[in-house]
């Protein structure tokens, strides 16, 4: 096989249909609009959401709740994914990035107690659950709050 030989899988590509070009291409005069009305015009139609008039489904709808912009967001870790560092380490929210744990850490990391950790670690982080701190302690390690 050569370079200029590539071509795409019958079937997998199909023509652009060519609309306005005549009623014999089955798609002329009105090029598939209908006859008059908003959606006939150029740069007609409506908004997403909009119901004609009627008061729409997104304003009928009671407002509830609200969002806390104070809150702190916490990156968890469950205690099953410490199992891939080494023995007598040291894991803060730095190495956890570093090694693809987590992509990013927000205001902090949180431990939780999933899973079984097999490893003797000094974990340290913004928060643990109280079942992640029995389980790291048990298996010989350290917690320390950041």
């Amino acid at each position: 096989m050569k370079l200029f030989e590539l071509q795409p899988a019958p079937g997998s590509r199909k023509k652009p249909m060519r609309k306005g070009r005549g009623h014999g291409s089955g798609n002329g005069k009105t090029a598939g609009r209908g006859h008059k009305g908003q959606n006939a015009r150029s740069g007609g139609g409506v908004r997403p959401g909009f119901e004609g008039g009627q008061m729409p489904l997104y304003r009928r709808i009671p407002k509830r709740g609200f969002t806390n912009i104070f809150a702190k967001q916490y990156v968890e870790v469950n205690v099953e994914q410490l199992n891939r560092f080494d023995d007598g380490s040291t894991v803060t929210p730095e190495l956890l990035k570093e090694t693809g744990v987590i992509s990013r850490i927000k205001d902090g990391v949180v431990i939780l107690g999933r899973g079984e950790l097999t490893k003797k670690l000094t974990v340290r982080a913004a928060r643990f659950s109280k079942s992640a701190v029995e389980k790291i302690q048990a298996a010989g390690g350290k917690v320390e709050v950041i």
